[in-house]
């Protein structure tokens, strides 16, 4: 007895290493700058970090309201969440290795063996029985590693998830607004040409111009009131993606038309490197590859062999009122070693997986900075390039409506023709219908960048 408990000792004492190599995170490879903005450091994943309501910098308070409700009522946000929770159970299973299984049992059996009746025999038991691994070689603490590692990283997806069905509602509500806008415009233009269609029938009743021109005249007209009603297609499925992503049935929800459009918010003058540090995706990869290494420290401590320790103890007898006395007391204790001899090479395979895995989370980490820094990149450089298309669309649209007033004054004068008229008017509108289009890339554009750099500014 007194030389198990010295062995168990010793091999406890070996408790406090775990095989396995301990976690360092990966280099990234970084750019000294962004292309598009110059003030930048190399980031780390903070995505703990508070985000704040970044949409509120667009200063709608539909928008503000609908956002609110992905958090409880998206469906890809609320199994996130359910995810998030089973991993935390996961944890919790890997935790309770460090603690003893203790199971319990009470029996009573009677058998008969003979063909007299003293061969009917009585056999009763209550008993406990205990099984412990001691973590000498730190499997049980690389697999708590692993699985914490594992919820943080689910707990990164949650982040991710929210914020990607934000930034969709975000776009698709921007997409909606600049579909109300151009409605309204072409609502202006057809009443526009309804008057230039009762002039031409003015001009036409007092002989100066061919009914050529009354048709030119109505079918510009008809061919924007078209553009309106198939306007309505793009509404109808932009307000239904709305109501998926705050969890509604298309049925139930219904947005009002409003043509103001929600105001783009100034550009900072530097991007803070603490921007991109709240991207919970880079996080969420970086914690997998913890996971990763922790996993290699489990295979690893399967080539050594587990120590059990086994208590067992209960009363056994055959007379059940009286079982519970000291005569019918029975106990066991005592360690175990059980350690693989041959396996076919099963455990050196197991080690390869575990590091292959390792190898290919650090190349999916390294990926998924780069795709950031693209697309930080891409989305600084579509509201640089925008600015100044925007700009010139909207002189090109100011002297788009003064040659259309030219040309109707000089219609009405009967120095052009009405074809004059048709042109300027095709030109004018789709100068403005462009210049609606190029805000609403825009505010896209906007809310790609607070995506691309974790929500916020």
């Amino acid at each position: 007895m007194m030389r198990n408990v010295l062995l168990l000792w010793l091999l406890a004492g070996l408790a406090g290493c775990a095989v396995g190599p301990d976690y360092h995170r990966p280099a990234v490879e970084t750019p000294a700058a962004y292309k598009e903005f110059q003030s930048w450091k190399p980031a780390q994943p903070q995505d703990q970090m508070s985000r704040g309501n970044w949409w509120e910098i667009y200063g709608d308070a539909t928008l503000n309201g609908l956002m609110l409700q992905v958090a409880v009522s998206n469906q890809s946000v609320i199994a996130a969440a359910a995810q998030y929770r089973q991993a935390l159970a996961l944890l919790d299973a890997a935790i309770s290795g460090f603690s003893p299984t203790v199971f319990g049992g009470a029996s009573s059996t009677r058998s008969y063996s003979g063909s007299s009746k003293s061969a009917i025999t009585t056999s009763d038991s209550l008993s406990l029985n205990s099984s412990w691994e001691m973590d000498v070689w730190g499997r049980i603490r690389r697999l708590v590693e692993a699985n914490r590692a594992y919820a943080e990283a689910s707990a990164a997806d949650l982040g991710a998830v929210t914020l990607s069905m934000q930034a969709l509602l975000a776009q698709s509500y921007m997409q909606l607004r600049v579909a109300d806008a151009q409605y309204s415009l072409l609502q202006q233009t057809v009443i526009a040409y309804q008057s230039s269609l009762q002039i031409t029938r003015n001009l036409y009743e007092a002989g100066t111009v061919s009914n050529l021109d009354i048709e030119l005249a109505n079918t510009q007209l008809k061919s924007t009131q078209a553009q309106m009603v198939d306007i309505g297609v793009l509404r109808a499925q932009l307000e239904h993606a709305i109501a998926l992503l705050i969890g509604k049935a298309p049925a139930d929800f219904s947005l009002a038309s409003n043509n103001t459009l929600p105001v783009l918010p100034a550009m900072p003058v530097s991007v803070p490197s603490a921007l991109l540090e709240r991207r919970p995706d880079i996080a969420a990869a970086e914690r997998r590859i913890a996971a990763a290494n922790a996993e290699i420290g489990v295979a690893q401590a399967a080539f050594y062999p587990s120590l059990i320790l086994n208590a067992s103890g209960g009363y056994q007898g055959n007379n059940f009122a009286n079982l519970l006395s000291v005569p019918n007391r029975f106990w066991a204790l005592g360690p175990s070693l059980i350690g693989t001899i041959f396996d076919g090479g099963l455990l050196n395979a197991q080690k390869a997986q575990a590091v292959a895995a390792y190898d290919m989370s650090v190349a999916n980490y390294r990926l998924i900075v780069l795709t950031g820094f693209q697309e930080v990149e891409n989305n600084l450089a579509t509201l640089r390039i925008l600015k100044q298309e925007i700009e010139l669309e909207q002189e090109a649209a100011k002297s788009a409506k003064n040659v259309l007033q030219i040309t109707n004054n000089q219609y009405q004068a009967g120095t052009v023709s009405y074809l004059n008229v048709v042109l300027a008017q095709v030109t004018s509108l789709t100068a403005d219908s462009t210049s609606l289009s190029l805000v609403g890339r825009d505010l896209l554009a906007s809310v790609g960048l607070l995506t691309a750099l974790g929500g916020n500014w």
